[in-house]
């Protein structure tokens, strides 16, 4: 009888131990190197499960093979391996220099909860302000595009295009929807504005998150990036909302989640698929309720 093939399951036998417990039996394998392991060693790896040793082995290949790199080569890898996250960067940067000749520009695409009302009903504003900046602030975008191009890109090589996209665009519109319900609790924000690049970007910083925790990863500067970021909403005088911040954070992390439960093999794309749309469904539903709410909102 022929040896399962790595990842295959197999009968108990006298040698199904974890490799690092002798006294738990498994047969769960190491997708990299075979070796068998018991729930408590198994690291969770876009590739499958792999093994507490092939994770330390993998960390000094990939430094090694960025140091081999250089410059040029490293910017003709992201123009070539990550389309969508340059495209963000270029969308931006001419939507920026568009806002500082032609201010009317910020007005035409920023978004407040008054724009997912019947009275003043323009909805896709939820999507276009996540890609609007503040015109007066320089230092604004120029964080917001190189944390975009570090995270970004990484995010876009181990995602793929599409689910990248994905990810984003859904980190934004939660962020705008995590505007439009603050109204609901103080309706006096109904029309304060909201340019929501940032709420976007936190989406693809807590999903950078996620995954560092997915594979035990230490993500202690993540976590204070996110925080130092957030608590700098609620600082009077900011003029920074936190609820774009908050909702992008919370809608990246979950897509993240998703996308890492089901989206590592072919056979779940249906699935990867159908809970992208339930999280866009979320939002749907959310804004179809608000504005029917909304002459209650009005009436306080």
């Amino acid at each position: 009888m022929s040896q399962p093939q790595f990842g295959q399951r197999a009968a108990y036998g006298a040698n199904d131990v974890c490799y690092r417990h002798a006294t738990r039996q498994s047969f769960t394998l190491c997708n990299r190197c075979g070796k068998t392991l018991c729930p408590e060693c198994q690291v969770e790896h876009p590739v499958g499960v792999i093994c507490p040793d092939c994770v330390h082995d993998l960390r000094p290949a990939r430094s090694s093979q960025v140091k081999s790199f250089g410059k040029s080569k490293l910017r003709a890898i992201s123009l070539a391996e990550t389309p969508v996250t340059n495209t963000i960067i270029a969308l931006c940067a001419v939507l920026w220099v568009a806002q500082l000749l032609l201010p009317q520009t910020t007005a035409a695409l920023w978004f407040a909860p008054l724009h997912a009302t019947p009275y003043a009903f323009e909805p896709w504003r939820m999507l276009t302000s996540i890609f609007v900046h503040s015109p007066s602030f320089l230092f604004h975008i120029l964080f917001n595009m190189y944390a975009l191009y570090t995270f970004g890109r990484e995010l876009e090589r181990m995602l793929g295009r599409v689910y990248f996209a994905a990810l984003y665009l859904l980190s934004g519109l939660g962020g705008s929807l995590f505007v439009m319900w603050w109204a609901g609790v103080s309706p006096s924000a109904m029309l304060v504005p909201t340019v929501g690049a940032s709420g976007a970007l936190f989406g693809v910083i807590a999903a950078i998150f996620v995954v560092y925790r997915k594979l035990r990863v230490n993500a202690t500067s993540i976590a204070v990036l996110l925080g130092l970021n957030l608590v700098i909403g609620f600082v009077p005088g900011s003029n920074v909302s936190w609820q774009a911040h908050l909702g992008g954070m919370v809608f990246g992390a979950v897509t993240m989640l998703l996308l890492f439960k089901f989206g590592r093999h072919q056979k779940h794309r249906p699935l990867v698929v159908a809970a992208l749309l339930a999280v866009l469904g979320v939002i749907i539903v959310a804004t179809v309720v608000f504005y029917t709410l909304t002459p209650q909102l009005v009436a306080r």
